[in-house]
């Protein structure tokens, strides 16, 4: 791809300023217009060392007003970032919508830097292809622009600026020892980028390819870019109002299912309080042993909890984390999202969240209720909670390959029993708090739910993430069902 491109094309002073001044002035209306239509845009900068990335992401920014957006300089891991999935630092900069987040360099270093330089092993650059294609296949699919600039200069060229750079005192600082050995690694380079734009130039997120000899000429093809895609996506957006209101009016509608999965478990387990109590004792001991080589081992833990309202999750929990310390874990509840959590992508609020290598997350519920709440109650398209299966199942596998124990509990009762442990809230002064009018609602949805959830189970539960179902009539059984099976993974794990 970069042997063909031609990067001696260039533009006279004159053409250049026929130009820019009418391409600033679109471009800060766009701007305005694109934050009105609630639209984020992501414009990312890769390139050879000195092929002026800074120079013009500041030509770009000027031309817009500063409240509307943020730029990142993305630097090597820190340590910290190092205990997380490498997509975690860059989830957790998207910007909201409306705004518009610009990247010195970015999530692609995984494949470049990071890999020429061995910094990680062959495995992880690769599987990150398709970690960087789900990640802006997800952000595309909601709405995102995502603008991919690569600033192409020959390696004579390179050169001429590095030696440029040291000869002022004021810029000599910018020319490191690295710099330097990435430019007698240009080939290696050049195959590596030729690679990543092979394998990464997709239709939701393509390459742009800026002839970067020549300042003026860059510029130009950089502002004409961003112009012609916002431009673009705000016709779009315009022209998609009425469609979305039509699939929001018919989402809630929900086909049968010819076989139930939950109708399979069997919900006449149960143990008695001696056999209970016993157990109990035996593997709170063994995973708050565990808990310590988690940390020592740097392995992180995600365990989700799903169920009917009222089938015991808060306690389930509770034993759970009883012996634990609780400075190695953290049980987040999950309910509606907030303003902020809705001006971002619906995984936004759950990357952010995700535990750190050694630590343990216990979420109370979590993104599937993309699929569930969100859909029966038509908080979400039907397109939007159709996709949600994959882009779960894609993050799932992100974080398995971060070597992340992940455990689902989807935790079962029969409706009589949620009728019973409804009343029983009710005439009880210290739970009535746990019922709500909410619940009742749910209650009368019983059976749009649970094929909701039967479709849930079936088109998520996978090899390197699957579901477990707990069965709850008996909460000493669930309890000790999930403790146990905690244990007995961790310790196939570690």
């Amino acid at each position: 791809m970069l042997e063909k491109i031609d990067i001696s094309k260039k533009l006279s002073k004159d053409e250049y300023k026929a130009l820019i001044s009418d391409l600033e002035l679109k471009l800060g209306t766009l701007q305005r217009e694109a934050k009105e239509q609630r639209i984020p845009v992501i414009i990312l900068f890769e390139g050879w060392d000195a092929a002026g990335k800074g120079t013009l992401i500041n030509r770009l920014i000027l031309a817009m007003d500063p409240r509307g957006f943020n730029v990142f300089n993305t630097l090597s891991p820190t340590e910290e970032e190092k205990f997380r999935p490498f997509l975690w630092r860059f989830w957790i900069k998207i910007p909201a919508r409306g705004r518009i987040a610009i990247l010195d360099k970015s999530w692609y270093g995984r494949v470049l830097y990071e890999r020429i330089d061995k910094l990680i092993k062959k495995k992880a650059w690769q599987n990150a292809y398709n970690e960087i294609n789900f990640f802006e296949r997800q952000l595309s699919d909601d709405g995102y622009i995502i603008l991919k600039f690569f600033l192409h200069i020959t390696k004579k060229e390179q050169k001429k600026r590095f030696e440029k750079l040291l000869s002022n005192p004021s810029t000599r600082w910018r020319v490191t020892d690295e710099d330097w050995q990435h430019h007698k690694q240009y080939k290696k380079y050049f195959q590596a980028y030729e690679d990543m734009m092979a394998k990464t130039d997709t239709e939701f997120a393509p390459w742009t390819i800026i002839e970067a000899h020549d300042r003026r000429f860059a510029t130009i093809k950089i502002f004409n870019s961003v112009i012609n895609i916002i431009e673009s996506r705000i016709q779009e957006k315009r022209m998609q109002k009425s469609r979305k209101k039509k699939l929001r009016e018919v989402n809630t509608k929900i086909p049968k299912l010819t076989s139930s999965i939950l109708d399979k478990a069997d919900l006449s387990l149960s143990l008695n309080k001696k056999d209970y109590v016993k157990e109990l004792k035996k593997y709170q001991q063994r995973i708050r042993d565990l808990e310590h080589e988690v940390y020592l081992k740097r392995l992180p833990v995600i365990i989700v909890y799903g169920g009917w309202d009222a089938s015991g999750k808060g306690g389930n929990i509770k034993r759970l984390v009883q012996g634990l310390d609780p400075r190695g874990y953290e049980v987040i509840p999950i309910s509606a999202p907030n303003d902020a959590e809705l001006d971002h992508h619906y995984l936004w609020r759950f990357w952010s969240k995700l535990p750190k290598a050694g630590h343990i997350a216990i979420f109370d519920r979590s993104w599937y209720g993309r699929v569930l709440v969100e859909r029966i109650e038509g908080f979400c398209t039907e397109e939007e909670w159709k996709r949600a299966y994959r882009e779960i199942n894609e993050m799932e596998e992100q974080l398995v390959n971060f070597e992340s124990v992940l455990f689902k509990f989807w935790i079962h009762i029969d409706p009589d029993e949620q009728l019973k442990r409804f009343k029983a809230r009710e005439s009880n002064p210290h739970k009535k708090w746990k019922i709500s009018d909410e619940d009742w609602r749910n209650r009368k949805k019983w059976d749009q739910y649970k094929i909701a959830i039967d479709e849930m189970l079936l088109r998520t539960s996978t090899v390197y993430a699957p579901w477990t179902i707990v069965e709850g009539n008996c909460k000493w059984y669930a309890r000790i069902k999930v403790l146990k099976t905690v244990v007995e993974t961790l310790e196939k794990y570690l």
